[in-house]
């Protein structure tokens, strides 16, 4: 046998823990002499010692190292399902580090180049939301501030006392799947506090909650500085931070022509839902 000094340094841990984990019941002494209160363990309890050790180190609590090791080596379907959580909880945790690592790579380079940044994504969640929306095909979008104060005046008629959410959410979202001149095919949606009366042209239904990649634009919707160049950063950023489009992009229209004297004072903000 041996005293716990020279166990400790056979299993290349503290005294210290090794009194913890016997104070749990997790490693108990083979022996305490009665006289001395000296504990002397046995060499083959290095393997339970050694259990112990590794599972701590994969992140588990001495709780569920406890529970893990009591289990035994039978293969229970709970010691499995035990395991298998705990893996997938470290495989979310590495790919929330390795998105993080990406996008300071991204920011980083360019830093490193001078650049001023004009946009900067991030990662958002969006709850669900109630929204009265209306589907259209606009011939252009400059149709669709028209197609809004069109809209919102149905709404209105139809649902005298309905009030927008505060903050209010307007957004329209692209069902083409790519950029369109013409023919274009947009739902125009605003959240609103609850489901009022649906007309001719418009319906109420739920938008559900969302992870989106999203960008700030400030300026014009068209021309060269206009919404296309936000679009390419934002779908670049999406593909090289290893994400995926996982559903229609949404613009929601946070300042523009109700309140702004100059179109360079506009203020968009592209959404797209993400994987």
């Amino acid at each position: 046998m041996h005293r716990i000094g020279a166990f400790s340094k056979l299993g290349k841990t503290t005294v210290k823990t090794l009194r913890y984990y016997d104070e749990l019941g997790l490693l108990t002494p083979a022996r305490i002499d009665a006289a001395t209160g000296y504990r002397y363990y046995r060499t083959e309890q290095l393997l339970r010692l050694n259990d112990i050790m590794a599972l701590r180190q994969m992140g588990f609590s001495v709780e569920e190292v406890g529970r893990i090791v009591s289990a035994g080596s039978g293969g229970t379907d709970d010691l499995i399902e035990t395991l298998t959580a705990r893996r997938a909880d470290l495989a979310r945790a590495q790919d929330a580090l390795n998105l993080q690592l990406s996008r300071l790579d991204t920011y980083l380079a360019e830093r490193k180049e001078g650049l001023t940044m004009q946009y900067q994504a991030t990662l958002k969640d969006l709850p669900a939301c109630t929204v009265f929306s209306a589907r259209r095909t606009l011939a252009s979008y400059d149709e669709l501030g028209e197609c809004y104060v069109d809209v919102g005046r149905a709404v209105a008629a139809a649902n005298p006392d309905l009030c927008c959410t505060q903050p209010e959410y307007c957004c329209a979202i692209y069902h083409d799947g790519e950029y369109r001149e013409s023919d274009i095919d947009v739902e125009i949606c605003q959240a609103v506090e609850g489901p009022g009366v649906a007309a001719d042209g418009f319906e109420f239904r739920e938008l559900p909650a969302t992870r989106v990649a999203s960008v700030l634009h400030r300026g014009p919707y068209s021309g060269p500085d206009g919404l296309s160049k936000a679009y390419a950063y934002l779908y670049g950023w999406i593909e090289s931070n290893g994400l995926k489009p996982s559903d229609a992009p949404r613009e929601s229209y946070l300042d523009g022509v109700w309140n702004c004297e100059s179109d360079a004072d506009w203020l968009t903000e592209l959404q797209v839902p993400v994987s």
